[in-house]
């Protein structure tokens, strides 16, 4: 079912801007121009009721980044969004006066998850994502300290992080356990451990009753996510091993977790199957070759996070 458009009227004005451009426009196959244009269409929507934006050529590379985090918290796949982007930009080519430039999807604020099934290693060192917490704290970013132990020891994605409300952060620390609602609304516990609890309760402290943990008033959720993911692309050049090039990113936390939760498994006498499923169930996966990328560490014979 489509979202229902809130701003209506916004939504019009743009679209018929868009239709203008969609008329001049000889470019590419009927199938191409159909699929770009109905995607533009949902950009559109996004613009009105999000940014409240009035034209198009006023898009700018932060409507881009939040609109890239809205979708993959709608659980849209990377080919899905890739294409997307591409019809974005497409149309915004084709605009005579551009007030901003796009950024390029290397250039985006933000994470694009690539699907490559377990060829590239993801995880972050010991040392590294210990440097990582050290820099928010010098910020006074206890709710990003606490986001990067979510992560790195609970294996959530990112959009479930910012989710968390302090009712949620009280059953946690209750149950010992967190509860979450991931991609197509299944629910899975994840076990957290001490540091987890220590920043959970400090980050309890300085939220009022009844709010989301991680998210101040007023703001919108994929804006405190972007400024998260902004924060780790400003740092982790400074806290990054020496010689590596592995890529730091958020995601790249889940990767960290489920490497490790696999080899304490096997490490402990569970078989590899059976290893590979209870790492699935904890991060809220159901088919292999998609836990396989979280394991691509493992499987290559990494010891970097040791």
């Amino acid at each position: 079912m489509e979202k229902k458009i809130i701003n209506g009227g916004t939504y019009c004005t743009l679209v018929s801007q868009l239709d203008k451009l969609a008329r001049h426009n000889r470019q590419g196959s009927f199938r191409t121009k159909e699929r770009y244009y109905e995607a533009f269409k949902r950009f559109c929507a996004y613009l009105a009721d999000e940014f409240h934006l009035q034209k198009l050529e006023n898009v700018s590379g932060r409507h881009l980044t939040c609109y890239v985090l809205h979708m993959q918290e709608n659980g849209k796949s990377a080919s899905t969004i890739k294409t997307d982007l591409a019809a974005i930009r497409f149309f915004h080519d084709k605009m005579s006066r551009p007030k901003y430039r796009l950024p390029t999807n290397e250039e985006l604020a933000v994470e694009l998850e690539r699907r490559c099934f377990g060829s590239v290693d993801r995880t972050w060192s010991t040392a590294e994502f210990n440097r990582m917490p050290g820099k928010a704290l010098a910020e006074d970013r206890y709710d990003f300290i606490l986001a990067l132990y979510l992560g790195r020891y609970a294996g959530l994605r990112i959009h479930e992080c910012f989710r968390l409300d302090t009712a949620a952060a009280e059953q946690t620390l209750r149950e010992n356990v967190v509860t979450v609602k991931g991609k197509g609304g299944k629910v899975r516990t994840v076990p957290i451990n001490e540091q987890i609890v220590i920043a959970m309760r400090k980050q309890l402290d300085r939220t009022p009753r009844g709010h989301k943990l991680l998210v101040l008033d007023g703001m919108p959720t994929h804006r405190a996510i972007a400024l998260l993911q902004l924060f780790i692309i400003r740092h982790r050049s400074e806290v990054q091993d020496p010689g590596s090039d592995r890529p730091l990113t958020f995601h790249g936390l889940r990767h960290t977790y489920a490497a490790e939760k696999y080899r304490e498994l096997t490490e402990g006498g569970t078989g590899a199957l059976d290893a590979h499923f209870a790492v699935s169930r904890l991060l809220g996966h159901e088919r292999a070759d998609v836990t396989n990328i979280y394991l691509a560490s493992v499987r290559k014979g990494e010891k970097h996070g040791h």
